[in-house]
């Protein structure tokens, strides 16, 4: 007898678990597959009217509704917090631990830089290996080694331990959002990407809201080494969750949801509870890809396709200009507006809540600007409206880098100005020294950070798009990309405002923001050509060994 759909909204009062489902042996009519998730849907059983049985249904994308999606979304946003509050929650500490370590200012901002260099290396060794054996594993890994680092900087002696905890500390952290990426692709469509990414993106950038606000309140009343004891508790909250809740979503691994799996793979409340992981046995058994040097190497291939470098460069260059911004902030506002730590903590504000804002604007213009383009192309090729698009059958000729890019160039030329404005305001100490004149810095810091990661939200969906299959992957060498730019950005801001001024110096990355959109420009004329050659390429048998 068939067992019937269940969606996680028509379970009623039977079970709040939010990972039931189980799928049919005969499947939702085609009008049923366009309800909302939250609406209640009967299996039509008696078919026997119909004198030729209807061909079944395409299979979902993912067997998870899209309220059990959202949860997904929620809890791995939650590990990708760890990322950017890691970073941000330790800048208003940076005077105290100066002075708790004997240390100069300078040698502890070499911590910053280091951060940041680990940061963008370190996803290419997690990405590529969740890539491979799968995102619970790695996970529960990473913040393994994240929860070490944080027990060592609690009991940091010596700036010799900061600086080694602090290194692996962001390896066990920056890998949780290029896998949190690779759990996007694996459950949503490119239809719903958009939107998921930019929720995720808007939920770690909390971090970097309350971040420098919790590390400075922390700093001042308990000491700094009180940041990693409060990291570690947080810590160690997210990781029982995934273990708990957390479903393997890999799709070489769990398929669409669908196949029962066991072992690691399986949340720790089936197990609780029981319940079958999936409603179908994997064909044959189940055996673990190997993981060798070319899995490490396979990121790296990506940067040689034109479309993808193009598309990483620029997010790098404006990436980078914010992170300048950020990183400078604590010397600026201390210098010109006489800020205590827990001043200078709440001085961030801005540049977090933007970052927020930004994200969710982002997320709501792709969907948009991407469902209109889908109907357009659909309508000029005649295919039905019903049809979903998805990356396993995008055609080559769908234009998804304009449906990602078409709202850029109004979103630069706001992060340029604001830029340039940025530098200029706190360039004169006539006009800082008037009362509230904190607020007009602080309003830019507000429109760079907004639009700077509208961009972020714009490339990171775009790449994903580009890397079908390979999305931990792909935003690993974003990342690498990234935090290697931003790096060396962060490593000589503060010598650049010291020679030049904060006029010069952020007029001229406004202008270096100019200079790069041409990177841009070029990819929203010839990204589809060298996608579809890419493609080409690799039916040919001639690319096998790279991402189309």
């Amino acid at each position: 007898m068939p067992s019937q759909v269940r969606s996680g909204s028509d379970q009623g009062g039977e079970s709040c678990n939010y990972f039931d489902s189980r799928t049919t042996t005969s499947g939702p009519t085609p009008d049923e597959a366009l309800k909302s998730p939250f609406q209640e849907s009967d299996v039509v059983d008696n078919v026997s009217e119909v004198e030729e049985p209807p061909e079944p249904p395409e299979p979902p994308y993912h067997v998870l509704t899209r309220r059990q999606k959202w949860f997904v979304i929620v809890i791995i946003g939650s590990a990708g917090l760890f990322s950017g509050l890691s970073s941000n929650i330790y800048f208003p500490s940076l005077e105290a631990i100066s002075q708790d370590l004997h240390v100069s200012l300078e040698m502890v901002s070499l911590t910053i830089t280091s951060y940041l260099i680990i940061q963008g290396i370190s996803p290419l060794f997690w990405g590529s290996i969740s890539d491979a054996l799968g995102r619970r594993p790695i996970y529960m890994a990473s913040f393994a080694v994240y929860i070490i680092a944080n027990i060592g900087l609690s009991f940091s002696p010596n700036f010799a331990v900061l600086m080694v905890f602090r290194g692996l500390q962001a390896a066990g952290s920056a890998s949780t959002v290029s896998i949190g990426n690779g759990v996007i692709q694996d459950i949503s469509p490119p239809s719903e990407r958009g939107e998921f990414i930019a929720f995720y993106q808007a939920i770690r950038n909390f971090s970097i809201a309350v971040g420098p606000v919790l590390g400075g309140l922390l700093a001042n009343f308990l000491g700094f080494r009180s940041i990693f004891v409060f990291l570690l508790i947080l810590s160690s909250i997210v990781t029982t969750v995934i273990v708990v809740f957390l479903p393997e979503t890999m799709r070489s691994i769990a398929g669409n949801g669908s196949l029962r799996l066991g072992g690691v793979y399986k949340p720790l409340i089936r197990y609780l509870t029981k319940e079958a992981d999936g409603t179908e046995d994997p064909e044959g058994p189940f055996t673990r890809n190997e993981v060798t040097l070319a899995t490490f190497v396979e990121p790296l291939r990506l940067l040689v396709q034109r479309d993808i470098l193009v598309n990483l460069m620029f997010g790098g260059v404006v990436y980078t200009v914010w992170s300048m911004v950020t990183s400078s902030t604590t010397g600026l506002f201390k210098k010109h507006f006489h800020l205590s730590e827990l001043q200078i903590g709440l001085a961030f504000l801005p540049n977090g809540f933007g970052t927020i804002v930004g994200s969710a604007i982002a997320g709501k213009l792709m969907t948009r600007d991407y469902l209109e383009i889908e109907e357009t192309y659909k309508s000029a090729h005649n295919l039905a409206e019903t049809e979903k698009l998805t990356a396993k059958n995008m055609p080559v000729d769908f234009p998804i880098e304009r449906a990602r890019l078409r709202r850029l160039p109004w979103i630069i030329l706001i992060f340029v100005v604001s830029t340039g404005g940025y530098g200029v305001c706190l360039n004169f100490p006539s006009v800082t020294s008037l009362t509230g004149w904190i607020a007009v810095p602080l309003a830019l810091q507000f429109l760079i950070a907004a639009t700077s990661n509208a961009v972020f939200a714009l490339n990171q969906t775009l790449v994903t798009d580009l890397c079908p299959g390979k999305g931990a992957s792909a935003t690993a060498i974003n990342n690498l990309v990234r935090c290697g730019l931003g790096a060396i950005g962060v490593a000589f801001i503060e010598s650049f405002i010291a020679s030049t001024g904060p006029a010069v110096t952020f007029l001229a990355l406004a202008l270096i923001t100019v200079a790069v959109g041409p990177l841009a420009v070029v990819h929203w004329y010839w990204g589809q050509e060298w996608r579809a050659q890419r493609v080409q390429r690799r039916d040919d048998g001639d690319d096998g060994k790279t991402t189309a």
